[in-house]
């Protein structure tokens, strides 16, 4: 697992503007550092560069040359407070989906040395800063990373195709293709998004938000028979007013994301009993929660929706659903789809499911 030679294109004369962009942000972290030596700069910056430069450097080294490679590595040592030898090492094992702890070879001595020596001299040099700044920053960036690494496979790995967090971490949000293709670019991984991926809204380091989502209420739901009955009351109070608009038969009704608690399937059930109702979730693992919660004769399919033809007469797409609303109201995917949104927004015909929940449905036909 050491650093070796590459004998494709790696120095940063090769490699061309990318390798030397990643050394130079690494440099000007290391300025950003001396420049402003607050807590939350020694955290983030922390943070931010494990999980991109750093990140990035363990999978394609940026130097044809081993010992330039370890001459980095122990500058990005310094520069996190981290062996990255011994990370390297440890995220490599990883991948392999190994859990043998990684073993202290003689470059990770000489890292940690140099990290015990670094630190020594602040110290010394800087005691109170040592310990009100750079030891909380430092702590700060190490508790970011943990919740990041914890994250992005908690309930299996998980991706995150927001434009803005993968902008600044140069697409580490496509973690299911990263972990599939480990070798690719930060560039190749989003040109080869894994069809069907477990994915969320949040980037990793915020995706205990959820535990606050609609996905956490339904999580309360499966606890509480009584909480069922109301939210089945109020979508069954909604979805009953505008059936009544629906004009065509109602043969058939896909529900998208309708793993967990699945409401709208034991409403389409109450209201359409004859129709031939599928659920369908990305999520496998909820749809497996649904499953003895649904009523019979709905079927489950494991994929991903996307806005486009359903061989449905109606589609019932949640609030939660992950992707672009507006392309779902701009080609409904069936003759009519019932869209779950927030209620203020308001969209042709539509109805209140709850105030207190914040949450309408609206009814687009085609």
């Amino acid at each position: 697992m050491a650093y070796a030679a590459v004998t494709t294109s790696r120095s940063v004369s090769r490699a061309g503007v990318e390798h030397a962009a990643f050394i130079g942000l690494s440099i000007a972290h290391a300025a950003a550092l001396v420049l402003v030596p607050h807590p939350a700069v020694i955290g983030i910056g922390l943070w931010w560069n494990a999980n991109t430069i750093s990140h990035i450097f363990i999978h394609r080294p940026f130097f044809a040359a081993p010992a330039a490679n370890r001459i980095y590595a122990f500058f990005l040592s310094l520069l996190l407070g981290v062996p990255q030898t011994l990370w390297r090492d440890r995220h490599l094992l990883h991948h392999a989906d190994d859990p043998r702890p990684a073993r202290l070879r003689a470059a990770s001595r000489i890292e940690l040395a140099g990290i015990g020596a670094m630190w020594t001299t602040f110290a010394i040099a800087a005691p109170s800063w040592f310990l009100w700044a750079y030891v909380p920053g430092w702590a700060l960036g190490l508790g970011l990373c943990y919740l990041q690494g914890h994250y992005e496979h908690a309930r299996g790995t998980t991706s995150h195709y927001g434009r803005l967090y993968n902008f600044f971490f140069f697409n580490d949000g496509y973690h299911v293709e990263h972990h599939r293709h480990p070798s690719s670019t930060w560039v190749e991984l989003k040109q080869s998004v894994v069809p069907g991926a477990r994915r969320s809204r949040w980037p990793p380091v915020l995706r205990w938000l959820d535990a606050l989502t609609l996905e956490g209420l339904e999580r309360l739901a499966l606890r509480s028979p009584r909480l069922q009955r109301v939210m089945v009351a109020a979508h069954e109070r909604a979805i009953g007013t505008l059936a009544k608009e629906v004009r065509h038969p109602v043969r058939s009704i896909t529900i998208v994301g309708g793993g967990l608690f699945p409401r709208s399937a034991i409403v389409a059930r109450r209201i359409w009993p004859s129709a031939a109702i599928t659920v369908i979730d990305a999520d496998a693992g909820h749809l497996e929660i649904a499953r003895p919660l649904l009523p019979t004769g709905v079927s489950i399919e494991h994929r991903q929706f996307e806005p486009g033809d359903e061989e449905a007469d109606l589609v019932i797409v949640p609030l939660a659903y992950v992707g672009s609303r507006d392309a779902v109201y701009a080609r409904p995917s069936a003759p009519a789809v019932l869209i779950h949104d927030w209620i203020w927004r308001r969209r042709g015909r539509g109805a209140i499911v709850s105030w207190w929940l914040l949450k309408r449905i609206n009814l687009v036909v085609r």
